[in-house]
């Protein structure tokens, strides 16, 4: 039978396949082969009964994200604190940089406006971002950023993620009440808010498939190469052509067109700082192997 994983928990695999749901297990040679089995894997499995099955196969994925271990993503909202704690632009752009690699569709959700004194500055933040392109949803009281968010999840599978403490479970909660799923307090001593979800489970969503995930405050760049770089930033990529060398790297080359935008405020001198940043990190790391894709 053929089917989608829609939670792992301890070991198990709950496979959603023709309107039923079926608890499985991994075959050993999985194990032996060094594949982990993903919530959102398209799957071959055998089943006598509901409750013991047997994974057979994982399906080719399109993408997969290791930080939530998450496979076959349509798109990510990256929830984002305006306040408590304290918006960041270098956090979402690094959220941004690893949905772009992915292939994923990014939509940014700005939280706590209401607690905003500077509207000049969140309006700021908003403009930045539609100016490349990204959808920006910022939440209102009256329920109209629910219905905004909404109208894009039919027939998708869609990841939530963003730093702990943004407000990813309390948003679930109000699109979907019943789920009542747990929310954290932020800790004064570290200004961000303790783990709440502890496994990967997609949800069925005004007709797509949504995944509550752990949230997380930091990301790595372990598989993003210094060249690749470049290329997952759609507002660099808009003017590259422009450059006077192919291969760019928009540092010291001359008649770089990224600098020039950024000299004529088209480009957003905060995307510039996180560009540089993290090509020194990624040029600094120790040496990986890069994982391959099925």
């Amino acid at each position: 039978m053929k089917g989608k994983i829609i939670k792992a928990l301890s070991g198990f695999y709950y496979v959603a396949s023709e309107d039923e749901i079926f608890q499985t297990r991994a075959r050993g040679n999985f194990r032996n082969r060094k594949i982990t089995p993903l919530v959102g894997d398209e799957v071959i499995f055998e089943s006598s009964n509901q409750t013991d099955g047997y994974l057979l196969e994982i399906l080719p994925r399109k993408n997969e994200l290791v930080r939530p271990p998450v496979a076959n993503v349509d798109q990510g909202v990256v929830v984002t604190s305006l306040v408590e704690p304290n918006f960041s632009y270098n956090l979402l752009d690094r959220f941004l940089v690893t949905l772009e690699y992915e292939g994923i569709e990014p939509i940014i959700f700005l939280t706590k406006a209401d607690l905003v004194k500077d509207l000049a500055a969140m309006k700021a933040i908003e403009e930045t971002y539609q100016a490349i392109g990204y959808h920006v949803i910022t939440s209102k009281a009256e329920g109209e950023d629910l219905l905004e968010l909404q109208r894009y999840f039919p027939e998708r599978i869609t990841v939530f993620m963003g730093q702990s403490g943004a407000g990813k479970s309390t948003l679930l909660n109000r699109i979907v009440p019943e789920l009542a799923l747990e929310t954290g307090v932020i800790s004064e001593s570290l200004g961000r808010g303790k783990h709440t979800t502890r496994h990967v489970e997609l949800l069925p969503i005004c007709d797509g498939l949504v995944a509550d995930t752990p949230g997380f405050s930091s990301i790595d760049f372990l598989e993003i190469e210094a060249v690749e770089l470049p290329k997952l930033f759609p507002d660099f990529l808009a003017v590259a052509a422009n450059c006077r060398f192919r291969e760019c790297r928009h540092l010291n080359e001359p008649d770089c067109a990224v600098k020039q935008g950024v000299a004529a405020n088209e480009i957003a001198e905060t995307r510039y700082k996180n560009y540089v940043q993290f090509l020194e990190e990624i040029e600094n790391r120790r040496p990986v192997y890069k994982k391959k894709k099925r």
